[in-house]
């Protein structure tokens, strides 16, 4: 299911139009526009890009991670207005609960009034989530200046979309800022905020790497723009009408903004593109490689590369524009008169939902040879591995389909036609934007135009299939619940998340309260251990340093005292390797050795502990 994903359209419109006015676009390629070209030639002047370096890292691909204190502060006071995404019977995110308890003394007259003016303003509708709630509070939050002023904007239409709705809520943030002692602890909470961003960062730089390694590209990272100014060399005084122009080249930067929200819904990613910023507002738990932050870095990448061939879009206008009506009369929306925008959405879809393709193509392919692999001579149950194989190849053909259609019911008309496309060019090892012109010119309105008629069934056989899925999964009888070891890890998930953001302090006070309760738990001593050695990295003091690496040992040791055949394998094994390591760095080279030979000998060749036990043999053995 696609995670809440909103745009700022008006921001996007005013960054590709100011891209176009920058970038000179290449000649025509010449071809018809209703010429339909299965496979896309590239330029035979373009050069096959390098493959992205291994050592590259954020700043090459464009991308900051970094918390907004401006975010913070608001969705603070968006709590204490009543907002709440926490599911039913859940408990509210360890970092939600240092709010709340942090803001237990807060005024309840003012409490009152925040909680009247949510209410007054909450969007109506039985479907809407508490991630819609809160987008506009997001979009919002950019438009403010910095705390304590938060200086709001001037009221008008070219506000992202929803603002002016909520734009009165600024006087109660101020007020709330002042009363609540937010301006102590706002410093506190950014710092969490950039802990937890600094656990994004790793897999934000392999999702990144995936995407440039699919488009063959580099991110557009700095504009040169053209802009005409009065001659700094002509005469002071001279009328408006008779001052002399000059060209002259203007460098603007681009970036990718990771902002994490310890606040934000479960699972919801709020978007926004404001001129060469784009912004991904996304939850602390978020994976970059398989969730709508993907999908927004390819639109930080296709914007640039659609606007540099704004002469072969605008020729297609008619085309497109057709498209959009046939597709609004059919389906009621209002999608708006760009083209630009529609190419470029179009392209973000079909490369998302390829990407995609692939990925589950090569998992697919991956597990059939191992199931023939398995089935020897038999026969039998080769033919059953290779049927299955097929039958779930058309199940990810069919996805593909849904996803498309979806976005072309979105506006992107020319999701299907791009995804063809993209398809014929895979694995040629050309940087895409070489083929964009003649992807454009290619399309046939009177082609795309039955696109919906064709994916009808596609779309039915996965609704069908989610239908059934979702139906056995209420008919499956859950397992007996056990309260007490739900107890048990819903604290320690508790402890994994104040460790994410550096409470060192509260995470050790509830590991003591779990451990007095749970005092044979392999768990609770490794996940002390842990807190031990995340906190050692943090102390400055070389004797702090070896005090809470020793601490830790002492707890990794005590997990596997407390193991049984029935404890987690990975648990004995994780805690094996932390030895391992805390004893190398203590220079207790032979009592390193023993633990990761221990791992090795306990895990097949291809695991993933295996591998690293082998790794760091190899770095005693190098030392």
């Amino acid at each position: 299911m696609k995670k809440f994903f909103t745009l700022s359209l008006a921001a996007l419109l005013c960054a590709q139009a100011a891209a176009a006015r920058q970038q000179k676009s290449p000649p025509p390629s010449g071809q018809k526009p209703a010429q339909v070209q299965a496979t896309p030639t590239p330029a035979p002047q373009q050069q096959r890009p390098a493959p992205p370096p291994a050592t590259l890292g954020l700043d090459d691909f464009g991308i900051e991670i970094a918390p907004e204190p401006r975010l913070v502060a608001l969705m603070a006071a968006l709590d204490a207005a009543g907002w709440d995404p926490t599911p039913a019977g859940a408990r509210p995110s360890v970092f939600r609960e240092t709010v709340r308890k942090d803001l237990a003394g807060l005024d309840p007259s003012l409490r009152r009034r925040l909680q009247d003016f949510y209410a007054r303003n909450a969007l109506k509708g039985d479907g809407v989530t508490a991630a819609e709630q809160a987008a506009r509070y997001v979009s919002l939050a950019y438009t403010l200046g910095p705390p304590p002023g938060f200086d709001a904007p001037a009221r008008s239409d070219d506000l992202p979309g929803g603002v002016l709705e909520v734009l009165d809520f600024v006087p109660l943030l101020r007020e709330f800022y002042r009363q609540s002692g937010l301006d102590a602890r706002l410093a506190d909470y950014v710092s969490m905020h950039r802990a937890a961003g600094d656990k994004l960062r790793a897999p934000t730089v392999e999702m990144a790497r995936g995407v440039l390694a699919y488009l063959n590209t580099r991110p557009e990272t700095v504009i040169n723009e053209r802009v005409n100014v009065p001659d700094p060399a002509q005469k002071v005084g001279k009328k408006k009408e008779e001052q002399r122009k000059v060209t002259v080249v203007r460098e603007r930067e681009r970036h990718f903004r990771v902002v994490p929200d310890l606040l934000a819904a479960p699972g919801a990613i709020n978007f926004r593109a404001v001129g060469d910023d784009y912004y991904a507002v996304v939850p602390a738990e978020t994976d970059p490689r398989l969730s709508e932050m993907r999908r927004a870095y390819v639109q930080f990448i296709v914007d640039p590369l659609v606007a540099r061939f704004s002469r072969e879009v605008a020729a297609r206008r008619p085309e497109i524009k057709q498209l959009l009506d046939a597709e609004q009369a059919r389906k009621g929306r209002d999608f708006g008169p760009d083209v630009f925008l529609a190419v470029a959405r179009s392209l973000v879809a079909a490369a998302d939902v390829r990407m995609d393709v692939q990925a589950r193509l090569r998992a697919l392919q991956l597990e059939t040879s191992r199931r023939l692999r398995a089935a020897g001579a038999d026969q039998a149950a080769k033919d059953a591995a290779l049927k299955d194989s097929q039958e779930r190849q058309s199940a990810v053909a069919d996805i593909a389909a849904a996803e498309l259609a979806e976005a072309y019911e979105r506006g992107a008309v020319l999701s299907f036609h791009f995804a063809e496309q993209l398809r014929g060019v895979e694995g040629g090892g050309f940087d895409v934007s070489n083929f964009i012109p003649d992807m454009v010119a290619a399309f046939d309105p009177a082609r795309e135009l039955k696109r919906p008629a064709e994916y009808a069934d596609a779309v039915a056989r996965v609704r069908e299939s989610r239908r059934r899925a979702s139906e056995a999964r209420a008919a499956t009888p859950a397992a007996p619940a056990d309260p007490r070891r739900a107890a048990l890890l819903k604290g320690l998930n508790d402890v994994n998340e104040l460790l994410r953001v550096r409470n060192y302090e509260e995470a050790e006070s509830r590991l003591a309260a779990l451990k007095g309760e749970y005092r044979d738990e392999p768990l609770v001593y490794f996940t002390l251990g842990q807190a031990a050695s995340l906190s050692a990295q943090e102390a400055i003091d070389e004797a702090l340093q070896a005090q809470r690496l020793n601490a830790a040992l002492g707890h990794f040791r005590q997990a596997l005292l407390f193991a049984t055949p029935e404890t987690d394998r990975a648990v004995v094994l994780r805690a094996r390797l932390s030895s391992g390591r805390i004893l190398a760095h203590l220079e207790r080279r032979e009592e390193a050795l023993r633990e990761f030979d221990a791992v090795i000998a306990a895990s097949p060749p291809a695991e993933r502990f295996h591998q690293e036990a082998l790794a760091e043999k190899k770095k005693l053995g190098a030392q």
